[in-house]
């Protein structure tokens, strides 16, 4: 009902795997958030907010309790912001550092909202260098995350695509790379009743981002939706129960909104987007099961391919309509590492296709047909 393409056994191996997912790991990776989503403050709040968000940080450092990727997403370094946004930054982590010796949390990163030039990624790691001396962590230990949400970040004055010389201003610290939907299509002039997550103008913008980062170890994420899987009535304390109308009209709410949200992961999975980001806990459960059902329900097919393409050993082989020549050979078997690696199918479910475990960690299909003794393909 909310638009999951298995069906029979493979549904319910979904549900077992989303279950278990949420009960051990709901959260992967989680931002503080200092920007939209935290809104205007006084400078005394949003102060007091930094410290106490590094004393937690603190505390679920100590305790074991963080997800494995953390980090705290700071306001864009505009002209208007820059100096409430380096204020919070320097807050929080030196809080952070006075209660952990300099300690940061594993995989910790700032995210820079609304980057428009080189310079703002620069001076955000020039910050970072000054600091890391200044508070005792260990120097190169801050990384950048840089949100991709204007649409100077795609072409810029001189007609170029400035992403790869923004990663170069970040001297090695840049470690991802989030497309934020709703910022660009409005950058773009697009009315809010088109700012849609499938909008051809933010696929061109993550195709860009990908060609900009091929070949590189820059991480890419994908946007957000942002309709909620919320109810629209809620009974008020001590009030009457919801009559049963309103009960149907909840249940339409969150149906509609988990229908919405598996399109748009879908969308992301089928254009080349592995991870992405949310803004409600409702939404792991979408977010789980639509990446579960698209690599379980395309795991039959693609050990079909990926078997007779190895057996194969680089010749071009037929398998329905479907023709694959050497060149795919490295996407099929990238699509069981992915699977593998998000937790859709444990190893043992991808042997089916042909390989060993050996041979699936080598993560190599040009080694695979090597260590076969066939012909590396052109």
């Amino acid at each position: 009902s909310v638009g999951l393409e298995a069906r029979g056994a493979v549904a319910e191996t979904i549900m077992e795997r989303v279950r278990a997912k949420l009960a051990n790991e709901p959260i992967e990776d989680f931002r503080i958030d200092f920007e939209d989503g935290y809104g205007n403050r006084s400078d005394e709040e949003e102060d007091g907010h930094a410290r106490q968000a590094a004393e937690q940080t603190a505390l679920g450092m100590e305790a074991g309790t963080l997800p494995p990727f953390l980090g705290i997403r700071i306001k864009p370094l505009s002209t208007e912001l820059h100096r409430r946004s380096l204020r919070t930054l320097d807050i929080y982590l030196s809080t952070l550092a006075a209660k952990t010796g300099g300690k940061l949390p594993d995989n910790f990163v700032v995210t820079l909202p609304k980057i428009t030039t080189e310079g703002q990624v620069a001076a955000l790691c020039d910050a970072f260098e000054a600091m890391e001396k200044s508070l005792g962590i260990d120097a190169g230990a801050l990384k950048v995350e840089m949100m991709i949400e204007t649409t100077q970040s795609i072409i810029g004055p001189d007609g170029h695509c400035p992403l790869p010389v923004w990663a170069d201003a970040a001297r090695g610290r840049c470690q991802s790379a989030h497309f934020g939907t709703y910022d660009y299509t409005a950058a773009c002039d697009i009315t809010a009743e088109y700012q849609r997550h499938d909008h051809s103008a933010c696929d061109f913008a993550r195709h860009a981002m990908q060609v900009a980062f091929a070949g590189t170890e820059v991480m890419l994420s994908d946007g957000a939706t942002t309709t909620m899987p919320v109810p629209v009535y809620r009974q008020a304390k001590d009030g009457p129960e919801l009559t049963d109308e309103q009960k149907a009209a909840n249940k339409k709410s969150v149906h509609d909104a988990w229908r919405l949200h598996v399109s748009n992961v879908r969308h992301s999975l089928a254009h080349g987007y592995y991870q992405g980001w949310d803004l409600h806990p409702a939404q792991l459960v979408t977010r789980y099961a639509a990446v579960y059902d698209f690599f379980l329900a395309g795991l039959p097919a693609a050990s079909e391919r990926l078997a007779n393409f190895v057996n194969a050993a680089a010749k071009a082989t037929l398998i329905g309509d479907i023709f694959d020549d050497a060149a795919t050979g490295q996407g099929l078997l990238n699509f069981f590492l992915l699977g593998i690696g998000c937790g859709a199918f444990p190893e043992q479910e991808a042997l089916e296709a042909g390989l060993s475990l050996a041979e699936l960690r080598t993560r190599s299909f040009v080694q695979i047909l090597k260590n076969r003794g066939a012909e590396s393909p052109a």
